[in-house]
Parts: structure tokens; C-alpha cells; sequence
């Protein structure tokens, strides 16, 4: 798999806003009083869990933020599965800084780990068929790019990452315009020849009635497995096809073996749980 990394140009911001919330008015008020300014340390980032790492970047930018003079050696990339007590990093250099920045590069860490390892759990799911699994909009405010690039570390695919990606005609848009028909004729008109135009569609009637319009993709939301099987079918290789809608490890493989393109899986962002990561001192040396 080739993961492309993230510009540190976007990671800083949201490093040095996390890094500054920690800090507050006063500093690591523990670690100075109890660290001697001096005090140097070898520490390791260590796999708690088996998973998938992203976020590594981010954890290391955390620690050259707090003091440039710390060292880090990466052994585990994003994208790379680990197994409990395997080592993904080594931080090298004055304590104080280590400790400070420990909590932010874990957070970010843990977090982004979490979202590419429940990704790999759905993506090894529906091995042998055709559909992909894709991220969604669900993702915590301000963390959508960090989220959407853990779901590529897992080997998974992004949908639109904002408003101004595509139009997604949803059940409130053709409620408010009318219906289906006039939903889709109106956003034809303002769609440029870049922009793709999706249909959510909740029954095989409402597919039906889109398809006569020719969206590029329809979204499949909350159908049952026979309907999806069908909905496949009517489409015909004319559209795009996403099912969606409450999809878990338990269903996913049954989904997919429906034949749909895509399976969009909001908890792998708004609600995966973090992969256990814990930092561990290695060496203690005083004043080096």
C-alpha cells in the first residue's frame, strides 16, 4: 500500500492548538517541578494492542515542538500493523520536553491508530469481493483531514471531505424540493463538468426513479440485503453504488457480497475506539 504523508504545512496547527491547551497558563507545572532541567531520557513508543499505526508524524511533531533538541527514531510507518509490545518509536533527549509533549503525541497517536485499525478490520472483511470501504463526513470538528488519512493508513477509501466535494442530494434535499425528479434537474444545472452528483435513495421505487435521471452515484441507505442485491442489479453497472446505513464487522461481509461498489462506515471515525499505546522509559541518564 502507498501512503502518501500528510504536508507537516496542516499537521502543525493542530499540534501546536493541542499542545497549547495542555500548557495553559503556566506550563507542565509536575514536570518542572520534579525533573531536573538537565535530566536526559531514552523512552519508546510501544504497542499496548495489536492494530494498525497512523499518526506518527503527529506524535513526533509534538515532541519537536516542546524542544527541538529531542531525537526520534521511527520503526513502525503508518500503515503498519503491530502486535503488543512491539516498539513503533524511540524519543531521545531532555526529559522535561518528553514528558510534556507525552500526552498530546499519544492523543493523536492512540486516536488516528484506532480509526486505521478498525478500517483494516473492515477492509479484511470484505476481502474477495469488489466493494470498497469508505470514510464519511462523521469525523470530530476540526480533525476531518487527520481522521480521513488513518482510514487510508487502514486501507480504506474517502468519500467527499466537505460540502464543496460533490453534490449528495439526501432524503431532506428532495423532500424540500419536491421529489427526486427535481432535486437531481436542479442540480445538474448548477454542477460544473468536474462535479459528480449522488442520490440517496431509502426503497428500490426511489432508485428506479432516479435512474432515469443518470446520477453518477446512488446511495443505498439502510436497505436490507436482499433489497441491496436487487438494487445492484437494476443499476447495471450504470451508476456507482453505496450502501449504507448502521453497517458493522458482523454485516459487512454480506453487504459486500451483494456486489456494491462502495460500503460507507461512519464509526470508523466519529466513534472507533483508540489502539492502547504507552510510552515507556528505556534509559535514565542525569545530566549528559
Amino acid at each position: 500500500m502507498h501512503l502518501t504523508p500528510l504536508p507537516a504545512i496542516m499537521l502543525e496547527p493542530l499540534v501546536r492548538a493541542a499542545l497549547l491547551e495542555d500548557l495553559g497558563r503556566a506550563g507542565d507545572l509536575t514536570t518542572d517541578a520534579i525533573v531536573p532541567k538537565d535530566h536526559r531520557a531514552t523512552t519508546v513508543l510501544v504497542a499496548r494492542q495489536a492494530g494498525v499505526i497512523a499518526g506518527i508524524d503527529l506524535a513526533m511533531l509534538a515532541f519537536r515542538l516542546v524542544d527541538n533538541d529531542l531525537a526520534m527514531s521511527v520503526e513502525r510507518a503508518d500503515g503498519s500493523k503491530v502486535v503488543p509490545g512491539e516498539i513503533i518509536a524511540s524519543v531521545t533527549g531532555p526529559a522535561r520536553a518528553m514528558l510534556t509533549a507525552e500526552r498530546t503525541a499519544l492523543n493523536f497517536l492512540c486516536h488516528l491508530s484506532g480509526n486505521a485499525t478498525a478500517t483494516a478490520s473492515m477492509v479484511a472483511a470484505v476481502r474477495g469481493h469488489r466493494a470498497k470501504i469508505v470514510c464519511t463526513r462523521k469525523t470530530r470538528p476540526g480533525l476531518r483531514a487527520l481522521e480521513k488519512y488513518a482510514v487510508r493508513a487502514g486501507g480504506g477509501s474517502n468519500h467527499r471531505f466537505g460540502l464543496d466535494d460533490a453534490i449528495l442530494i439526501k432524503d431532506n434535499h428532495i423532500a424540500i424540493a419536491g421529489g427526486i425528479r427535481p432535486a437531481i434537474e436542479r442540480a445538474r444545472t448548477c454542477a460544473g463538468h468536474l462535479i459528480k452528483i449522488e442520490v440517496e435513495v431509502d426503497t428500490l421505487a426511489q432508485l428506479e426513479a432516479a435512474l432515469r435521471l443518470a446520477p453518477d452515484a446512488v446511495l443505498l441507505d439502510n436497505m436490507t440485503v436482499d433489497d441491496l442485491r436487487q438494487a445492484v442489479a437494476m443499476v447495471a453497472g450504470r451508476a456507482i453504488t453505496e450502501a449504507s446505513g448502521r453497517i458493522t464487522l458482523d454485516t459487512v461481509a454480506e453487504i459486500a457480497a451483494t456486489g456494491v461498489d462502495l460500503i460507507s462506515v461512519g464509526w470508523l471515525t466519529h466513534s472507533a475506539p483508540i489502539l492502547d499505546i504507552g510510552l515507556d522509559y528505556a534509559v535514565l541518564a542525569s545530566g549528559e
